[in-house]
């Protein structure tokens, strides 16, 4: 048995309690996990944002070693390190085959299908396919990235799910361009990876919008020029900001329907709004048919960063060693197992950037 934390049910409190984990089947994979990221998706799951079958073990930002292989496994090996990829496509449906492999037909099965039981019997699911909010997981070996032994595993669980996704929207969504004028909405581990990725494409001005100006020290670090906190005049001081016009890639990273009013008012005419943040069915964003049809602006939504995380991992870690992109300042806490309720509770208040569980 290991140790994980447990969604009994949604809109309850994580509980820190033993499982059975099976030996990995044919095509599996069993990790140890070294850390996982605390995302606001997995907070999403917990309250009913999202859709997540109960009871189940939440995380899927993780990063681990390879404890054992399954029939057929030629993927990985024992002893290797890996990311855990919670969105793995299937390489053969309609989607991977056009090239949109972020979009796999078949990327969230493992979520429905339990991967593990209580002691008393009773099945688990793996949230987001993953369940990393535990000591040990099994996931399909489509859902294990292998990285270089050294890669610190601790720094590189961001980058399963925060760096990917906000990496991806400025380098593969937006292909952004160097002197592109950027704007970032909220800047929790996602947003903040915008910023440097946004910084790593040589736009400028980068500017940081937030509610909260405790982020203001942490959003300039991580390559913002500027930083707002958000108000009404929020677009109106943008456009000051970028000779009059309102910038050239705006993203939003909360998934708030104010949020994205807020990166579609700061773009310019002919601009590219890109929605990065995971929002709720039941926040309905509004525009007017003038509007859209006057201002000529792009309006992209973003699943993971558009990624394949078999080609853009080895890239972004190829940027970690050039020293262009910062994992170590993009986690602001640490915590253990124990903590991770608590995290989860605390993100709409957090005013830092990642929180990393370690094992």
């Amino acid at each position: 048995m290991v140790r994980a934390a447990v969604l009994r049910a949604q809109g309850e409190p994580l509980a820190v309690t033993d499982i059975v984990l099976p030996d990995p089947g044919p095509g599996q994979v069993r990790v140890r996990l070294v850390a996982a990221g605390v995302c606001h998706s997995d907070l999403s799951l917990a309250n009913g944002t999202l859709r997540q079958p109960v009871p189940a073990v939440l995380g899927h930002e993780g990063a681990g070693v390879v404890e054992s292989v399954g029939a057929g496994v030629t993927r990985v090996a024992p002893g290797d390190h890996v990311l855990l990829n919670w969105a793995p496509p299937c390489r053969e449906c309609w989607y991977c085959l056009a090239g949109e492999p972020y979009l796999c037909e078949r990327a969230a099965d493992a979520a429905s299908i339990p991967h593990a039981t209580l002691p008393d019997g009773t099945p688990l699911y793996p949230g987001l396919g993953t369940g990393a909010f535990a000591e040990e997981t099994v996931v399909s070996e489509r859902a294990t990235v292998k990285i270089p032994a050294d890669v610190p595993l601790d720094r590189a669980a961001v980058l399963g799910c925060a760096v990917l996704t906000g990496a991806g929207a400025v380098l593969n969504t937006a292909d952004v361009k160097p002197g592109q004028s950027v704007v970032v909405v909220g800047v929790g581990g996602v947003g903040l990876s915008v910023l440097q990725a946004a910084r790593l494409a040589g736009a400028s001005p980068i500017i940081a919008v937030d509610v909260r100006p405790e982020k203001e020290a942490l959003a300039l670090s991580m390559g913002a020029t500027h930083f707002l906190l958000s108000d009404d005049t929020t677009a109106k001081t943008i456009r000051a900001l970028t000779d009059t016009r309102g910038a050239d890639v705006t993203f939003e990273c909360v998934g708030s329907p104010a949020g994205i009013r807020t990166a579609w008012s700061a773009a310019r005419r002919g601009g590219h709004v890109v929605v990065v943040g995971v929002g709720s069915a039941k926040a309905p964003v509004e525009f007017n048919a003038l509007e859209l049809y006057w201002f000529g602006r792009t309006l992209t939504g973003c699943l993971y960063g558009s990624s394949d995380p078999d080609v853009d991992v080895p890239r972004l870690l190829d940027h970690v060693q050039a020293g262009e992109l910062d994992l170590d300042g993009l986690i602001t806490a640490e915590i253990t197992l124990d903590e991770v309720g608590t995290a989860l509770a605390d993100l709409p208040t957090n005013t830092g950037g990642r929180t990393l569980v370690r094992f």
